[in-house]
């Protein structure tokens, strides 16, 4: 029987034994009378911040013209095909200007200043954080942070300072930082896991019997695909199939590894091959969007400081080195190389974004997506002229297709404050903002 009569809920996962699988929207989780008015579904905006670390090549990053007109830069150019969902945002300044602790503490933060010494951790608390806590009754997890780096956030990693500043953009409150999760397979059972008390050993179970974590709700996925039209029924068949292959691609990167297979509760690392994580983290996240699990990801290309060498593009210096390049053109260029493989890789998940389907429109259509670095020129560690862009369509209330340029005593954390209005969620100050910030109109452009 087709479901027409009643809608699904948004919220139907399918669980059995370690699993709990959500489903990504469906027509039959619009309700009858919207689908007959042939009117769409209200758009659910989410945000997500995907952070560059050991700041940017700017000659190569800025564009020299503002307004409609402007021509993408060397770095920018990889973003072309998404020119009309992208808004350049130049002039703005780092709320917390400390070498390295200062730039990833306050991207998210907008906080005026730090802790003192190793064990002094303050900053403020994030705007994903604040999004959560306002999402959280909506979704099974309030927000999702993500790395390519494991976490370290013991010890001093930067003028002193706790390595919590360095390897986090995430904060639950000012006294809190989040650690970011590297590891794909721990990412997949946060995401899928059962967290019953029996999860445990069925996880190991499954993994033992080297199982799908979809073969547990094989039955119930039949019995929904007999109950839903066609057009549903291809659409659970494309998520199942994206489950299975971020699957079998953890499973082949532990393998290679050499890994126990029984060594469940301590997740193994993640795969050796820089493009190989990444896009593993990328499906992941994508994956966690598109069944509403959370409207909120942070992601962090790299930590602060990252020595992270790149000699598939021709680029073998360790990034943090070769991001105090002292102003030498030879190493500024070889500097953004690194800067445009980022970009390059995601662009490549912003295409992903752009094919799934959510509602009226797109994932692209639907989310916020800051871009970026906490500094600029890392040879001076200057907390000037940011390099940030704005992605996405932000479920109708971002307008791209423009660079914009503020004067240079804007600090970024009227960005922040205008980012969570964007997202409903008006707050009257936000760190040391002053105010909020003009991304619609701005004089001349």
């Amino acid at each position: 029987m087709t479901i027409t009569k009643r809608a699904l809920p948004r919220r139907t996962v399918l669980r059995g034994m370690g699993a709990t699988v959500a489903l990504p929207l469906l027509d039959a989780m619009v309700p009858a009378a919207t689908a007959l008015a042939q009117t769409p579904a209200r758009p659910i905006p989410r945000f997500q911040a995907i952070y560059a670390p050991n700041g940017m090549a700017m000659p190569y990053w800025t564009p020299e013209t503002e307004g409609a007109g402007f021509a993408l830069t060397p770095i920018l150019q990889p973003l072309a095909p998404f020119r009309d969902q992208l808004l350049v945002l130049s002039g703005l300044r780092s709320s917390w200007t400390y070498v390295h602790a200062g730039a990833s503490a306050s991207f998210l933060t907008g906080t005026a200043s730090g802790g003192k010494n190793e064990t002094d951790v303050l900053a403020s608390t994030s705007i994903d954080q604040l999004l959560a806590q306002e999402f959280r009754a909506e979704t099974q997890l309030g927000s999702l942070e993500v790395s390519m780096d494991k976490a370290a956030n013991a010890g001093q990693c930067t003028a002193g300072l706790s390595c919590a500043y360095t390897q986090t953009i995430s904060w639950r409150s000012p006294t809190r930082p989040l650690p970011m999760e590297n590891n794909p397979r721990a990412v997949f059972e946060r995401l899928f896991g059962d967290s019953g008390s029996a999860a445990p050993e069925a996880r190991r179970a499954r993994r033992l019997q080297k199982q799908s974590i979809l073969d547990s709700v094989n039955d119930k996925l039949v019995g929904l695909k007999l109950a839903v039209g066609g057009p549903d029924r291809a659409k659970l068949d494309q998520y199942t199939e994206a489950v299975r292959d971020v699957e079998r691609r953890i499973q082949k990167a532990e393998q290679q590894q050499d890994v126990d297979p029984t060594f469940v509760e301590q997740p193994a690392g993640p795969p050796r091959v820089f493009e190989e994580h990444l896009a593993l983290m990328f499906d992941l996240q994508l994956l966690a969007l598109q069944t509403d699990l959370t409207r909120v990801v942070t992601f962090m290309l790299g930590r602060e400081q990252s020595t992270r060498s790149f000699p598939q593009i021709g680029v073998p210096d360790a990034h943090h080195p070769l991001s105090h390049h002292e102003d030498d053109p030879d190493r500024i260029a070889l500097m953004s190389k690194i800067n445009t493989y980022h970009v390059e890789l995601v662009a490549g998940y912003l295409e992903r974004l752009r094919a799934t389907a959510d509602g009226d429109g797109s994932l692209l259509d639907h989310m916020t997506i800051l871009y970026g670095a906490g500094i600029s020129n890392s040879t001076r560690h200057v907390g000037r002229n940011l390099p940030l862009l704005l992605l996405g369509g932000g479920a109708g209330r971002l307008h791209g297709g423009r660079h914009l340029r503020y004067p240079s005593d804007t600090s970024n954390a009227n960005l922040l404050l205008t980012l969570l209005d964007k997202m409903n969620m008006p707050l009257d100050r936000l760190g040391n903002s002053t105010g909020r910030l003009a991304i619609d109109t701005l004089a001349g452009v």
